[in-house]
């Protein structure tokens, strides 16, 4: 019984994701999928409302089930292991934050492109555009909005995770994370299947024709409306 209470105590004094470590940068994740999630709709609802005056609240989300765009998550986690470590002067973050944001986007987008056979955005007729994966503008961009995350936000961030309590903290996040990974693991199958069909070629496994039943090209247009995909002949 003592030995089971001082564990417990022990628990209770731990300070949950302490530190740049694993379990804060799963939380940094979430948080990133999220705000990118909203950010994306809320300016396609700008400009819809500028060009067109109509009110539209589109999907723009990279799984099929919650508000979550890995990709946002993956480039927030990315800064503060590239760039929260130390100080620097803002033009530096900013610099290094466009490199690593243009970057990231070009190489994300090329992936995309070669595994599912679809690209979620092209800047081809954009200024400044490289292969039409990026721009030096948006990079700019990526930039301003990494100093602002890892030298002004993520501070605040990191104190807020670090009080929540230890033992709800790891079960909240082990809870997430299996929820997060089969998410993420169905979408981006849901979508490798549709590549394949696209390609005409027949599903091999039971999974496959579920995945043809279920995943159809419409349902995947419905959860991904700004994907365009390349159909083979």
């Amino acid at each position: 019984m003592e030995l089971v209470e001082q564990k417990e105590l022990v628990n209770e004094n731990k300070i949950f994701a302490k530190g740049i470590c694993g379990i804060k940068m799963f939380w940094i994740f979430v948080i990133g999928c999220i705000f990118g999630t909203y950010y994306e709709q809320i300016l396609t609802l700008v400009k819809s409302l500028i060009h067109t005056g109509e009110f539209v609240w589109e999907f723009r989300r990279g799984v099929l089930y919650g508000p979550f765009s890995p990709i946002y998550g993956a480039g927030a986690v990315l800064m503060i292991l590239l760039l929260g470590r130390k100080k620097r002067k803002p033009w530096k973050t900013i610099l290094y934050g466009g490199l690593l944001g243009g970057s990231f986007e070009y190489i994300i987008s090329v992936l995309q492109e070669i595994f599912v056979g679809s690209r979620s955005w092209d800047y081809s007729r954009l200024f400044l555009n490289i292969g039409g994966r990026t721009t030096i503008p948006l990079m700019f961009l990526w930039g301003i909005m990494c100093y602002i995350f890892v030298d002004k936000i993520y501070p605040y961030l990191s104190d807020l995770i670090e009080k929540i309590p230890y033992k709800l903290g790891m079960l909240i996040s082990k809870i997430c994370i299996i929820l997060l990974c089969v998410d993420m693991f169905i979408s981006w199958t849901a979508l490798f299947r549709q590549f394949m069909r696209n390609q005409n070629r027949p599903p091999l496994t039971p999974i496959g024709k579920f995945y043809d039943k279920v995943y159809t090209d419409d349902v995947l247009k419905y959860h991904f409306p700004n994907m365009q995909v390349k159909v083979g002949k």
